[in-house]
């Protein structure tokens, strides 16, 4: 029985523990995406857990999300993005970056542009109407993704994790309430999840066999005719098969913090299901703050992974005092 302060092999992956501190966007980067000192220091005070997930960045400028939104969308990046993973790693601790396109919740005043989309339906009354994309240009979004990817090995990350969740490009895809299309793309569950999955086959290619990739699931829109947990079984499945080492499950289009979810761990039922699906680890999330909460999920096979996010923001030694609480070895935090 697996308990929160084992370590966990995955592959080449070797974590000290269950702990995985989320991507949160802070804003910390400078207004051309690159990493700042705050940035590390904000890392690298956290990094007393098993995995950090660096903040969504952005792999070319028309994904853009905020005006400093961490960016992996030139070779100038790599610089400061080593300098982050050194300084995580000198804390023993392995590093995961997600790599973002913002879709339609993207805005003209930060992207330069409409905003893009699998269709021209807004993300809601506070945000513009999209231009949808074309066949051609679905592709070289395909192909950009895979370079950022490569940038993120060359930066010396241990893992890239494909983000496809909270209402973003990818997740705008798979979910029919966003994606309208009629062509190879559009329609039918299969057609909707063909873009992700062309995602996932270039990152591994361009990555490699054994380089770990996490996929944030976003495995339920919240209502009856988006995206289902009967569907993201399925889709988890294809995307264990196409290369994905890990998956990470979150909300769709109701976002990664829904109105009304106050419960702690609302995002473990989805998990479960999805963990039900694949033979790969499953990260569970959703407002997780007690340690005990958290080991039980582990020790009840709930989830593989448990992270912690927002508890992690307010006290950075949330992992060590865990470990304290739990009666485990702080060298294991």
């Amino acid at each position: 029985m697996a308990k929160l302060f084992d370590p966990l092999v995955i592959g080449i992956l070797t974590l000290k523990n269950r702990i995985v501190m989320p991507p949160m966007a802070n804003d910390l980067a400078d207004t051309e995406g690159r990493v700042t000192d705050r940035l590390i220091a904000h890392y690298t005070r956290r990094a007393r857990v098993g995995l950090v997930i660096v903040e969504h960045s952005y792999f070319t400028p028309d994904g853009k999300a905020s005006s400093n939104q961490l960016g992996i969308h030139d070779d100038a990046m790599i610089n400061g993005l080593t300098k982050l993973t050194e300084s995580i790693h000198a804390k023993g601790t392995p590093v995961c970056i997600q790599v973002n396109h913002a879709g339609r919740k993207a805005r003209s005043s930060i992207c330069g542009d409409q905003p893009i989309g699998p269709s021209a339906i807004a993300a809601g009354e506070s945000y513009e109407v999209p231009r949808e994309l074309e066949e051609h240009e679905i592709q070289r979004l395909v192909r950009l993704f895979g370079e950022a990817a490569q940038r993120a090995r060359r930066s010396g990350f241990d893992a890239v994790e494909i983000h496809g969740a909270h209402g973003f490009l990818l997740n705008e895809f798979a979910s029919p309430l966003s994606n309208t299309r009629t062509d190879g793309y559009g329609g039918s569950f299969e057609n909707r999840i063909r873009f992700p999955l062309e995602i996932v086959a270039e990152v591994r290619r361009t990555v490699g066999s054994d380089f770990p990739l996490l996929y944030r699931l976003g495995a339920s829109d919240g209502e009856g005719r988006g995206v289902t947990i009967g569907e993201s079984q399925t889709f988890a499945q294809r995307l264990v098969r196409a290369g994905i080492s890990i998956v990470d499950v979150s909300g769709g289009l109701i976002g990664d913090a829904p109105e009304g979810m106050t419960a702690q761990g609302y995002f473990l039922p989805l998990a479960e299901k999805i963990k039900q699906a694949v033979e790969a680890p499953v990260i569970g999330v959703g407002g997780i703050t007690d340690p005990a909460f958290a080991d039980q999920a582990i020790r009840q096979g709930r989830v593989d992974l448990v992270a912690v996010g927002r508890a992690l923001l307010a006290d950075p030694d949330w992992a060590l005092k865990a470990a304290n609480a739990l009666g485990q070895n702080p060298t294991q935090a």
